[in-house]
């Protein structure tokens, strides 16, 4: 009689992973697994060249000057010399039945398990010409970044940015601190409204300007214009307006890696690969695969704090702990397994303003200024949901933050106590004025097949092209 743990052992010393992603998730995950045991061949798929790199001093530390792009390899924790690296080489497709992850250069790899971590990439301007202007710029990849850098050495007139999300203000923040001119366009009220809401995103509105953005909300930029060089010189808004401009900076958002998981029978599409607490993902009919697991922005995972919710996090924190419990999972029994339930959280530096959150501010429908000075741009603000506190957001007071966390943790009632004396009294919650959720308009339509309980599933009725619409302007946390 086989028992399950000599099953395990042997996986453990002969069996094989592959990790589809060189990126945090999966560098964190891969000094997971061999901390943990893990002593069977292990192989690390990318689609750069690069070894894992640090993404988030790339529109900050790298574009300031402080940092060479190439000085962002992220530092390993665990040696790492057996692992066997495919970088450059993107991953194309997916066979569960092989249990294989085909190669952009013809090549398959097999697998006994397999992690997905294949992160997001950026939101490129919608219009393939007007994208390919020179001046025109998106940043996500260390290349993105050493070229934009370049750009900005020049000391370019003036610098148009598409998007106030947190990408696309930091990169304002930067742009105003190396003295250049810079306009921001929104296409909502505010800045940061999809991540932190209308009623501080007002707040992170009046920072700009007062550091001098030329700050255009509830516009769009209707087109990008280039001279007979197809250099950059002019963009047009939706107000009729012009503005000539020397270089562009795409923030739309993000686009989830996710297209070569077509026709794989994963939960898998624009909105990433569903998984549940255990970082398992699951197929097509909703039922959870033993041995495909999921980590980063890719994923997306019910947590228990907010409804069971299947969310998505793009967050520097969630990556590494949603990686370090697929890891674990993937080599462990079932009774020793454990649920990646952390509270989010995120920074972002803009303007001299640490801007820091616990929980799930998009969650609330109402915000109150707990404590500070909101001219000041130093103050603690909680979200609620249905008189529960669900999230908190700082402005240069972080050390208040774990008192939140704790409250959060604990399902406190909203408004939540004040923990310190600056308070305003009394309290008064208003709407967090966060936009309404814009439903998905191409993903693939669903139907069922088979009539007997024993052939009933699901089936792709269509496949729609994987990449989502565009819009002209806003940005995403």
């Amino acid at each position: 009689m086989v028992h399950r743990a000599d099953v395990l052992q042997s996986f453990k010393k002969n069996g094989s992973i592959v990790i589809v992603g060189a990126s945090l998730a999966g560098l964190r995950a891969t000094e997971v697994l061999r901390k943990e045991g893990f002593a069977g061949r292990l192989t690390v798929i990318g689609d750069e060249p690069y070894e894992p790199y640090d993404r988030p001093p790339l529109s900050k530390q790298v574009l300031a000057g402080w940092v060479e792009a190439e000085h962002t390899t992220l530092p390993r924790q665990h040696p790492l010399d057996d692992v066997d690296w495919r970088l450059g080489i993107a991953a194309t497709g997916l066979d569960l039945r092989a249990r294989e992850v085909h190669l952009a250069d013809g090549q398959s790899v097999d697998f006994d398990r397999m992690l997905i971590a294949t992160g997001v990439r950026a939101r490129h301007w919608p219009k393939e010409d007007e994208a390919r202007l020179a001046g025109v710029f998106v940043v996500r990849t260390r290349d993105d970044a050493r070229l934009l850098r370049q750009k900005l050495e020049t000391k370019p007139r003036h610098v148009l940015i598409v998007g106030a999300g947190f990408t696309g203000s930091e990169m304002a923040s930067v742009c105003r601190d190396l003295g250049l001119t810079v306009t921001v366009t929104e296409r909502s009220a505010s800045p940061l409204i999809g991540a932190l809401g209308g009623e501080i995103g007002s707040i992170a509105g009046d920072l700009q300007r007062q550091h001098g953005v030329d700050l255009r909300c509830n516009t769009t930029v209707t087109a990008l214009e280039g001279d007979a060089e197809r250099t950059l010189r002019r963009a047009h808004f939706s107000d009729g307006s012009t503005l000539d401009v020397d270089v562009a900076v795409i923030a739309l958002g993000s686009i989830r890696n996710t297209e070569w998981l077509r026709g794989s029978r994963l939960a898998a599409g624009q909105l990433g690969v569903a998984c549940d607490a255990g970082c398992r993902a699951f197929d097509i009919n909703g039922i959870i695969t033993d041995d495909i697991f999921v980590a980063g922005d890719v994923a997306r995972f019910p947590h228990p704090l907010y409804a069971y919710q299947l969310i998505a996090l793009e967050h520097w924190g969630n990556a590494v702990a949603q990686a370090e419990a697929a890891a674990h999972n993937m080599v462990n029994s079932e009774a020793e397994r454990r649920p990646h339930i952390s509270i989010p959280a995120f920074w972002s530096i803009q303007f001299g303003v640490n801007i820091k959150s616990v929980g799930l501010p998009p969650f609330a429908d109402q915000v109150v200024i707990m404590q500070g000075s909101v001219e000041q741009h130093r103050f603690v603000a909680a979200y609620g949901h249905k008189g529960r506190t669900v999230a908190a957001v700082s402005f240069n007071q972080g050390r208040w933050l774990p008192y939140y966390e704790r409250l959060i943790a604990s399902a406190a009632a909203f408004p939540p106590t004040p923990p310190a004396y600056d308070v305003p009294i009394p309290l008064h919650p208003v709407p967090a004025k966060f936009p309404a959720a814009n439903a998905p308009t191409s993903t693939p339509t669903i139907a069922l097949t088979g009539y007997a309980p024993d052939e009933i599933c699901a089936t792709y009725l269509e496949e729609p092209p994987m990449t989502p619409v565009t819009v002209e302007s806003g940005g995403k946390a």
